[in-house]
């Protein structure tokens, strides 16, 4: 039985975004996007929902459970969002309601979307199946990333929908929960539904098996069998898209220490009135990448926080120096949160700058060295892809020339090139300017390759 089909053309004006791609996916398949950051990937599954940003439009057809629709009116699509086909969403942010505890998020969707009599159990057992249930009376800002992005994964499903569209999935999410989260991706084409995912993750595209689709610059490049495409890729850019995984990287020689740029000694640090971890003791340099490692919910950004002065430990205390507060900058796990999302990403860098009397000529080269075309500052925050307003972020803390970097998960949204370069980048500056970096990742081959040393947080 045919779930979903889609020929599909995106437009921006008459400039064509995404090229006549199309899929059939019947009962009990998965189909997988792949490629780099800005592709098209996200453009291509908004033209299926009826989501596209504002000023972009689709052409071709859509087929829903045997009903035709016209993409050209997205409207029409609304009437099959949660029952006959959800979304997992890259923002977990956008997706929930932060005035609603965790438990009634879900059992929201169990009682209006799926018609559910026992909505309140029904919330509680998907909590608990992903590791939520003592997050069940927390709201959404008492959350982690990884703990806000498998909430949004419970919310979605709650719905009973067939047909389910997940956008970068794991992200944010440690090895464990990556792998929890492929089982329950793989759930719903075992259980007779349809599976269509767009990741950067290449480990999840081949645990999700099925078809996988290779776009790069809005054209489909490759296709073809999980294990045939990832295993012996056929397009030069697909190989070098595999070959760009971390776990291939060269190792790194380590730096030697330099000044010390920040201290904390003995630091607690409490979420809710419990103890995230206790008693840690770090020292950073200048011109050194450390590893912050740790499973999701034990206090990584926390401790980003808290070190930045955002927030203070319940125990202990953090020596920052009497370098300006600016210097010290984060790079935040979502990006949106950086940014201002009625204005666009032009408008809000020159405010920045404009705040902090910077020249205008700072801004290019750094746009440049992160591979943004300059056009994207006349966008809005929701009119760009995931990655691109993830660099974005990284340029935005640059302009401030920090001595301190919190990076959390920093390349999380970016392609394995993309991520590679980044890094790079990254590594050379904090070298080059003398930048103590914190780096967060859940990538165990990311963080061996791309650090000096590396801290192991574990719950208290």
């Amino acid at each position: 039985m045919t779930l979903l089909t889609a020929d599909i053309t995106v437009f921006n004006g008459s400039a064509q975004m995404v090229e006549n791609i199309a899929i059939s996916l019947q009962a009990g398949e998965a189909v997988t996007l792949i490629g780099e950051t800005g592709s098209g990937k996200s453009l291509f599954a908004d033209a299926i929902l009826g989501t596209l940003p504002q000023g972009l439009h689709a052409t071709g057809a859509v087929t829903i459970d045997g009903t035709h629709v016209d993409p050209q009116l997205p409207s029409s699509l609304e009437a099959f969002w949660g029952h006959r086909i959800s979304v997992l969403p890259q923002e977990p942010w956008r997706a929930l309601d932060p005035l609603m505890r965790s438990r009634a998020q879900v059992a929201e969707v169990h009682k209006l979307v799926a018609k559910s009599p026992t909505a309140a159990q029904d919330a509680t057992q998907d909590l608990e199946a992903l590791d939520l249930g003592d997050a069940a009376d927390r709201f959404p800002f008492e959350l982690s990333g990884g703990m806000a992005q498998r909430l949004a994964i419970a919310a979605a499903r709650a719905g009973g929908a067939n047909i389910v569209v997940a956008d970068e999935p794991t992200k944010g999410l440690d090895t464990g929960r990556r792998d929890e989260v492929a089982r329950q991706l793989n759930t719903v084409t075992a259980s007779g539904g349809a599976l269509l995912t767009i990741t950067h993750d290449l480990q999840l595209a081949e645990a999700l098996g099925g078809e996988i689709l290779v776009l790069r610059r809005g054209r489909l490049i490759e296709r073809g069998p999980a294990h045939q495409v990832l295993g012996s890729p056929a397009h030069p850019y697909t190989a070098e898209l595999i070959e760009a995984e971390p776990r291939y990287w060269p190792a790194r020689a380590c730096q030697t220490n330099g000044t010390k740029v920040l201290q904390g000694k003995g630091i607690t640090v409490e979420r809710g009135g419990r103890a995230l971890f206790a008693d840690l003791n770090l020292d950073l340099h200048a011109g050194e990448v450390v590893g912050l490692c740790g499973p999701s919910g034990v206090g990584k950004s926390s401790l980003g926080d808290t070190l930045l002065g955002i927030t203070k430990p319940a125990k202990g205390e953090v020596v920052r120096g009497a370098a300006a507060t600016k210097r010290f900058q984060k790079l935040w796990q979502d990006p949106p949160a950086a940014f201002a999302p009625h204005i666009t990403l032009g408008r809000g860098l020159k405010d920045l700058m404009s705040l902090h009397h910077l020249p205008a000529e700072k801004l290019p080269p750094l746009l440049e060295l992160l591979r943004l075309d300059p056009n994207l500052l006349d966008r809005k925050p929701d009119a760009v892809s995931g990655g691109e307003l993830q660099r974005l972020s990284i340029v935005r803390a640059l302009l401030l020339d920090p001595i301190f970097l919190f990076a959390d998960e920093p390349t999380s949204r970016l392609d394995p090139l993309t991520q590679r370069d980044v890094m790079q980048m990254l590594v050379d500056l904090a070298r080059k300017k003398g930048i103590a970096v914190l780096l967060v990742s859940h990538d165990q081959d990311l963080i061996a390759r791309a650090t000096d040393r590396q801290i192991n947080l574990k719950a208290a």
